[in-house]
Formats: structure tokens, C-alpha cells, sequence
């Protein structure tokens, strides 16, 4: 079903009887070409690219709960390419431009907003590095405005200015940056998938990954075991769990990594704005809640609840950027399980086993690569070759210490 102006009109005057399901419920077959593990935005993203740019319909995702069930369901869904190092500002600008067609191509309001981002700095020496972060993404093709402190207060003219011990001295603008539907990406790339031919099986936990003479040959779950030529890895915060099935210890941790949104208030907040001083951003939702987050909870965990201590800190740090949302009721957070690697980049790349492949350790940075990340995962999967954009995201560069070294917060280096 194709999804129009006409058609919600005409569905309206006839009582909505001829909507139809988004997408089947099918049973898992006994064999496929290719079984991607999870069934998240990366997982949804690379099965649609399978299809639609290699053919490949013979596919299956497998969920262990319901399709967009995990961090693609919570997160604080920010959408930028402003990237500093080789190796990811490249991807990050193209899994941009595929968000910028995203809606059209899919037939499916994933409701990208442009709206701008503006990474705020508060010393000369911030100044310094944003400017050359500017300068690193206008050469990649990007977009970058440097503001001063009154360029800043024309846009953002509620922030607190003169706070004595973070003064706002200006910022990184970067028009292209936006927030996007992070549930509504999800269904948007199911749709996609299951039109192609993917079957997408909930309910449908991997529990082993069977190998022979050094090559996998399917899987086994709760619904069966089903066979494959090759498979994915695409399970965020549980690779480490997955991997290990397959006798792999990769080199990531996870973190929890806690979001929150406010009561619906009158629009006030534009853009998405990062505060230079304490890990905090913030954007406001087409409800009209304030939705931020920060810092990691900076322990291992599996917990998607989180920890007060972490929400004080950030609630702190919200609090010192723009005193005027103190009075903003929280109604929920969440904690959403981070993969961190060593260097903060992430992995896209085959295993020592033949036919098993992985894609994690995106970090911070896993809503905004949906896109890119399903297009370069299924390039790997589908030719055996690393597309370009993602082609350092190599599983062996802690081996050979070719690190994209990003961010690494989080991991422990002296366990890897």
C-alpha cells in the first residue's frame, strides 16, 4: 500500500477499513542467503539495502522482541554530521545525505526536521578546536557556520549568557543537524524490507550460532534452528552476549547511557543544542517535551533503567546552560545500552569466521548512522567488500593500532 494525501483522505470518508498491516508475520523458513541478527534501526536498514540495492530478498532479521525494541526506541533522536577525523566524518556526511531523502524514498514520514544544531564553547581554547572542526567539515562537503557570542544569543537568546563560571563565548552552527522519529525510522525500513520480500521474524531469539570447518552455517533460536550462507551481528549493546555464541570476544563494553524528556511546554527550544561544558543536549519534541541527555552512567551494565546519581549530573548541567527549564516536570527517562569501543568509532566489518559479520560499537553515534550504517553493512554483506564511507571501521585496527581515536569513553583500554 502506497501512502499518499489521497489515500488518508479517502480512508477517512470510508471509516479507515482499508488500511492494511505495515508489514507480515511470517514463520522463519528453514534456510535463507543471509539472517541478520536484530531487528533494531542498523538491523531494519541493512536487511531494506539487501534488497533494494543488491537483490537479495532470500533474508531474514531476527528479533528477539519486537521490531524497534531496543536503542533505536531510546534514544534522544539527533541526526548530524559534524564529525572532526578521517574515517568518520566521510560516513557520518553520507549516512546524512541518505537521511536527507530518507522520507521520500521510503514512503514513510520518519519526520527528519532540520532544524539546526549548535554546539556551544565557552573558552578561547574551545574556540580554537570548533573552528577547526568547522573547517574539517566544509572540506568534507558538510556545512559549518562558527558564531560569536552575539551570533549565538540571535539564535539562542535564552541561554544563560553570563553564567560566572561557564560564560558562553559563541558556537558551532551546523544547519543540517536535526532531530528525526526514531520509532517511526524503524517501521519505515520494516515496511521497506518486508515489500522486498524480507521476512521479519519477532519474537525470535538467537540462542546459538552453529559453525563448521571455520564457516557458519546458520543459527539457532527459540523458534528452531535455521540455516545460512552468512550472517550479521547487529545487536548494539548485546554483541558482546552474541559474539560470544560464536566463540568471539570483540573488543567493546556496554554502558548504560539515560535520556529524559519534560512535560509538554509551548515551543521554545528551535534547534538541538550541545552544551560545551558538561556532556548535555537538549531539543524539544513536536509534543512540546524537552528531550536531553548526557553523560554515560560510566560502569558496565545491562540495566536500561539507569542511575540517579547520572540524572542528577545531568539535570546539573541543563540547569547551568539555561536555568529557565527548572521548573519542567521530568515524566520519564529511559537507559538505552551503549557497545563502546576503545577509540568511540564503530565496527562494520567480516570475522575470522567466514560468513559471519558484525556490525557494532557505535557508541554515542548509533541513531544518526541508521542510514549509512545499513548501506554500508549490507555493501560488506552482499559483495564481500567494505564500502567506502565505512572502509576504516575494520574489526583488526585495535591490532594494528590504526585507531579513528573519536572518543573513547567508556571502554576500558587495559581489558582489550
Amino acid at each position: 500500500m502506497r501512502y499518499s494525501g489521497f489515500r488518508l483522505f479517502s480512508e477517512g470518508m470510508t471509516g479507515n477499513r482499508g488500511w492494511r498491516p505495515v508489514w507480515r508475520d511470517p514463520e522463519p523458513k528453514p534456510e535463507y542467503d543471509v539472517i541478520i541478527i536484530g531487528g533494531g534501526g542498523h538491523g531494519l536498514a541493512t536487511a531494506y539495502y539487501l534488497a533494494r540495492e543488491h537483490g537479495l530478498r532470500n533474508v531474514a532479521v531476527l528479533e528477539k522482541g519486537y521490531l524497534g525494541g531496543g536503542n533505536v526506541g531510546r534514544n534522544t533522536t539527533i541526526v548530524r554530521a559534524n564529525y572532526f577525523l578521517p574515517g568518520n566524518s566521510e560516513f557520518y556526511s553520507h549516512s546524512l545525505k541518505l537521511w536527507e531523502g530518507l522520507a521520500q524514498e521510503l514512503n514513510f514520514n520518519v519526520m527528519h526536521s532540520q532544524r539546526g544544531l549548535i554546539n556551544l564553547f565557552h573558552s578561547d581554547g574551545q574556540r580554537d578546536a570548533f573552528a577547526r572542526r568547522g573547517n574539517a567539515m566544509i572540506n568534507q562537503g558538510d556545512d559549518a557556520i562558527l558564531l560569536d557570542r552575539e551570533g549565538v544569543r540571535e539564535i539562542l537568546p535564552y541561554l544563560d549568557f553570563d553564567n560566572a563560571r561557564f560564560p558562553i563565548h559563541g558556537g558551532l552552527y551546523h544547519p543540517r543537524g536535526g532531530t528525526a522519529r526514531h520509532d517511526a525510522v524503524a517501521w519505515g525500513y520494516a515496511r521497506g524490507a518486508d515489500a522486498r520480500g524480507v521476512d521479519l521474524v519477532q519474537n525470535c531469539e538467537v540462542t546459538g550460532i552453529d559453525i563448521s570447518n571455520g564457516r557458519v552455517t546458520g543459527v539457532q533460536t527459540t523458534r528452531g534452528a535455521i540455516r545460512a550462507r552468512k550472517v550479521g551481528i547487529v545487536v548494539a549493546g548485546r554483541s558482546g552476549q552474541v559474539a560470544a555464541m560464536a566463540g568471539m570476544r570483540l573488543p567493546i563494553e556496554s554502558h548504560i547511557l539515560q535520556a529524559f524528556v519534560t512535560e509538554g511546554l509551548k515551543p521554545v527550544i528551535d534547534h538541538v543544542v550541545s552544551f560545551g561544558m558538561g556532556h548535555f543536549y537538549i531539543s524539544q519534541s513536536d509534543k512540546g517535551g524537552l528531550v536531553f541527555g548526557g553523560d554515560l552512567d560510566f560502569h558496565a551494565s545491562y540495566a536500561q533503567r539507569g542511575n540517579l546519581p547520572m540524572a542528577e549530573h545531568v539535570m546539573e548541567a541543563g540547569m547551568a546552560l539555561m536555568p529557565m527549564i527548572g521548573k519542567a516536570r521530568v515524566l520519564r527517562s529511559w537507559g538505552g545500552i551503549m557497545d563502546m569501543t576503545p577509540d568511540g568509532s564503530p565496527i562494520i566489518d567480516r570475522t575470522a569466521i567466514e560468513g559471519l559479520h558484525v556490525n557494532c560499537g557505535w557508541c554515542y553515534g548509533g541513531f544518526k548512522a541508521v542510514p549509512g550504517s545499513g548501506f554500508s553493512f549490507a555493501h560488506l554483506l552482499a559483495t564481500g567488500r567494505h564500502h567506502a564511507p565505512a572502509a576504516r571501521f575494520r574489526l583488526d585496527r585495535f591490532a594494528r593500532g590504526d585507531l579513528i581515536d573519536e572518543e573513547g569513553t567508556g571502554s576500558q583500554h587495559n581489558l582489550h
